[in-house]
């Protein structure tokens, strides 16, 4: 008997539960009809853009899983009962399902277009799975889209490759090196699945065909192996222990109300039981009336003819029916009180909920989400951004949250950023009544990147409207024989020496390290056509308000614009990338003459 056959037998009972498979990877590279090919199913199809947009789970039976595989799987060889898929609508749910304590997800598929190779969100997925320190298998999918692949049925892998050209072959190979490589460049060694010779310390690739089912008998025996040689021994469970849960989803059920799509990773839940679940503002204790389960090959949430059970068993997904579930948020954690102290269970979900309670301040931006992972993930990646949170909370965007947007004081912070929930019509109304900036989107970078460029927008607004106003540094020189008239005002030619040259400025000169200003330029004409402005070596004629040419300023004289300090100071600490470098040197310059006298002007 090997080690993990003790350790499995150890258990009160001796049972093992089915290993948890979460699915991963970038948008479009095949998540979903991958699973479509395991279970039969149809998701794809009905939903919107063919993208899924909530954590659903499947069961896959062993027996399903050698039928699939053919050869390749052993029913026999293996003592788990089969495989739960976790189809994940983004990496971060699957990170923070996991970082409950509970390893959600004990092995993973991730994902990868052999065409597209890596992408953003497969950096992201790659990010969580070293964090999480997950096992997982890459499926590197779509190879009937290789130009001239030749399709078969479902079928091993390796006997689909042997009836391909030799281009086809040689292109495939290319594509999947090039995938291994990017693997390398993140840490990992990996090679083709059958060349792996050491799990543990090497990843597979899988080439497969969600489309034609190519490969997945492999991907499933990979995944079977790797389950039965190495996470064992962690599927062992009281299967009579009081049972542990996570909320998928919370959803509405002819005839049963508010129930909780949920996945049970420990021990039993039975109808009757008292739960414990993490609500929007505190455990909610309820009893269970009804245990729906899907049939073992459909998807929990297409699903629409239940089977009513007395009790499940870790690891499965079931739909819960249980009073006052409206504020059951997804995400959260469910517990079955049975025979431990209801207020110990309390505790403990408080204190689940209560590491993953987003960080606000008193000036930030409101955010709203359709479950505490995604809440969970956005307030962590807009921490990493630097961008503060003022209110934060599961739901849809309702009047009360715009009027707390409404409330920061900073403009970029009076905005709602809605990730995955709807908008409600009364607060759509008064958000544009307010002002209030509404973001929505169903993918977590998208949103906060909409974000960023609306800030960027903003703050690129206020500058150029600050720069508008400012006093922009320059120095000119007054050229010989082009006086046009002496005073009232003083008209002459000048040639720009440096900086932006703009009409309606004081000029002066500097004396003993004192600015002497001599008067005001109003106008500036170029070929006889008013300008607003002259640049660097830029010839033009300047009426100056105040001196008299001959007595106040001369021809061959410099002047520059008189700048406030405060202006000086603006440009130099805020706006020095804004303006050009002609303009820095100028500045520069204006100021080493003001610190001649004050080495603190301007700072």
């Amino acid at each position: 008997m090997s080690d993990t056959d003790s350790d499995a037998d150890a258990s009160p009972t001796g049972q093992l539960r089915t290993p948890i498979v979460a699915v991963l990877g970038h948008v479009d590279h095949g998540k979903t009809t991958l699973l479509d090919t395991i279970r039969g199913s149809a998701v794809t199809e009905g939903e919107a853009g063919a993208i899924t947009q909530h954590i659903g789970s499947t069961a896959v039976p062993l027996s399903v899983i050698s039928e699939l595989a053919g050869d390749l799987v052993d029913p026999t060889d293996f003592d788990l009962p089969g495989l739960l898929f976790i189809d994940t609508p983004g990496h971060h749910s699957f990170s923070t399902l996991r970082s409950r304590g509970g390893a959600l997800a004990d092995i993973a598929i991730l994902v990868v277009d052999v065409n597209d190779g890596f992408q953003p969100q497969t950096m992201e997925a790659i990010d969580i799975l070293q964090r999480t320190q997950t096992p997982f298998v890459v499926a590197a999918n779509k190879v009937d889209t290789l130009p001239g692949w030749n399709p078969g049925e479902t079928e091993p892998i390796q006997g689909a490759i042997a009836r391909q050209a030799d281009r086809v072959e040689s292109d495939l190979n290319e594509n999947l090196y090039e995938i291994i490589g990017q693997l390398s460049d993140n840490g990992f060694t990996a090679d083709m699945y059958w060349r792996v010779q050491n799990f543990q310390n090497n990843i597979g690739v899988v080439p497969v065909s969600a489309i034609t089912g190519e490969g997945i008998p492999d991907l499933l025996t990979v995944l079977m192996g790797l389950s039965q040689r190495f996470l064992k021994e962690g599927m062992a469970i009281d299967v009579a222990g009081p049972g542990a849960g996570t909320v998928l989803e919370v959803t509405e059920e002819r005839g049963f109300g508010t129930t909780l799509d949920a996945v049970v990773y420990d021990g039993t839940i039975a109808e009757g039981d008292q739960i414990v679940v993490g609500g929007v503002t505190e455990p909610i204790v309820t009893e269970v009336r009804a245990l729906l389960k899907p049939r073992p090959m459909a998807e929990i949430r297409t699903e629409k003819q239940f089977e009513k059970v007395d009790s499940v068993a870790a690891a499965d997904g079931v739909k819960i029916a249980a009073p006052d579930l409206d504020d059951a948020m997804a995400g959260a954690p469910i517990r079955v009180v049975r025979d431990r102290d209801l207020d110990g269970v309390i505790e403990a979900v408080q204190a689940e909920l209560a590491e993953i309670e987003v960080t606000t301040e008193e000036e930030g931006i409101t955010v709203k989400a359709d479950t505490l992972g995604s809440l969970e993930a956005i307030s962590s990646t807009l921490q990493e951004e630097e961008i503060p949170i003022m209110h934060a909370e599961v739901g849809d965007v309702a009047p009360r949250d715009v009027r707390m947007a409404d409330t920061a004081g900073e403009d970029t912070n009076r905005t709602v950023l809605a990730f995955n929930v709807d908008v409600l019509e009364d607060a759509r109304t008064l958000a544009e009544q307010e002002d209030v900036r509404l973001f929505e989107d169903d993918v977590i970078y998208q949103l906060i990147e909409d974000y960023q460029q609306y800030v960027e927008e903003v703050e690129r607004a206020q500058q150029d409207q600050i720069l508008e106003n400012i006093t922009r540094p320059a120095r000119f020189e007054i050229l010989p024989d082009h006086t046009f008239r002496q005073s009232g005002p003083a008209v002459v030619g000048v040639e720009v020496q440096g900086g932006l040259l703009r009409r309606n400025v004081n000029v002066g000169r500097f004396e003993d390290g004192e600015f002497d200003r001599v008067g005001t330029l109003k106008t500036i004409q170029d070929e006889g056509e008013d300008v607003d402005e002259a640049r660097r070596s830029d010839r033009v004629a300047v009426s100056i308000e105040g001196p008299t040419v001959g007595r106040q300023i001369e021809e061959g004289e410099q002047l520059w614009v008189e700048i406030p300090e405060k202006h000086a100071k603006i440009l130099e600490q805020e706006l020095r990338e804004e303006i050009t470098s002609g303009e820095r040197e100028t500045l520069k310059q204006y100021l080493d003459e003001h610190r001649k006298r004050d080495p603190f002007w301007g700072k």
